[in-house]
Parts: C-alpha cells; structure tokens; sequence
C-alpha cells in the first residue's frame, strides 16, 4: 500500500522523460528473472513519451537468452527487434518500440563500420561522425542508460551513448521494482543534460 502511494507521488511528479532508455544486462541477470522485460514494459506503456527501450544482454550464448526472454510473445504488444551476433529479427508492430542486442559488442560495431566505408572506396579525407553513424548497427541514440546490480557497464553502444545520462543502481535485476524505475525517471528528470558541452 505505502509503495503504491509512493509510486503515485513520483509519477504525478514526472514530466520530463527520456524518448530511448537502454538497460545494460548480463545474462546471469536475466537467469535471475526471466519476466522482467516485460515488466518494464509495462511499466514504459504508462508514459507514451518513451518511445524505445533497448535491452543489451551480454551474454556468450545468446540462443539461450533469447529462448529465456520469449521476445516473440512480446511482440504481441509492440514491435521487438532482436539482434544477435547471428541473425536479425522482428515481431509485432506497436509503441514503445523493443531493441534485445544479445551478445553485442560497441567496439565490434564500430570496426565494422569502418570497415564497411573502407570497402566503399571512400576518401578518409571525406569520413564524417555522420557518415560512421549512417553505417552503425543500432541507429540510437539513448537519452538515458540504466545499470543494475553495480557500476561496470558493457561497451555497447559504446558511439551512440557518448551523451546518454547513465544511472547506476545497486540493486540487482532481479529485485528491480517499478518504484525503482519511477526513481531512475524522477532522477533523469532532475538533470540538465549539456550533450557534452
């Protein structure tokens, strides 16, 4: 009862949201409660402003992350992309719109980029930041990025995420509450993002 009226006072609050939150992962995290993706989901349905959330899972055996999380039965709600070092799909159609990179590495998606311009016989004189972002992976930019259970974040996204607003919390994933991502909106809130100036 007290969380509920706790929740309420926070969300009246609110009225500043990121429009792309990622959540940095590690499987064991996702062994730790295999439904909480589509909490948080629930939760991110309450603010339409959000319009993306990306999930990155570090994990060396993405398979079975990907059989644990069940995105096609999250695709019944919204459109879910998921990306593994093997193959690309995508379920549903709706907001928010759902990025699962499982076993994704920034360093990796960067050298591939490059590579990619290299072979397209462009003059290194005529590389731009743009030009490297148009052959990124993951087109996003996240607003906001969210790390449980500690502070060691994965490099992913490691170009788009240069200007995000990172937020760390002890707690674990698997004891992760919707107070708790009322919090981390509340505190995102509070923030005068300057973009890096």
């Amino acid at each position: 009862m007290i969380y509920r009226l706790y929740e309420y006072l926070i969300t009246r609050g609110l009225t500043v949201f990121p429009r792309e939150i990622c959540f940095m992962l590690s499987d064991a995290d996702i062994l730790s409660d295999t439904g909480k993706v589509e909490e948080v989901l629930t939760w991110t349905k309450e603010f339409p402003a959000i319009q993306k959330l990306i999930f990155h899972i570090s994990t060396n055996d993405p398979a079975k992350i990907e059989e644990l999380i069940q995105p096609a039965s999250l695709g019944e709600k919204t459109r879910v992309h998921v990306s593994t070092p093997g193959h690309d799909v995508t379920y549903g159609a709706g907001t928010p719109e759902i990025l699962i990179a499982l076993g994704k590495k920034g360093r990796e998606e960067i050298t591939d980029a490059i590579i990619k311009i290299a072979r397209e016989d462009i003059d290194p004189d005529d590389i731009t930041e743009q030009m490297i972002e148009q052959h990124l992976i993951f087109q996003v930019n996240p607003d906001f990025v969210i790390k449980t259970g500690g502070n060691h974040l994965t490099d992913f996204l490691i170009w788009q995420s240069v200007y995000s607003e990172l937020f760390f919390t002890d707690i674990n994933w698997g004891s992760f509450r919707k107070v708790d991502y009322l919090r981390a909106l509340r505190d995102y809130q509070m923030r005068g993002r300057r973009f890096g100036t």
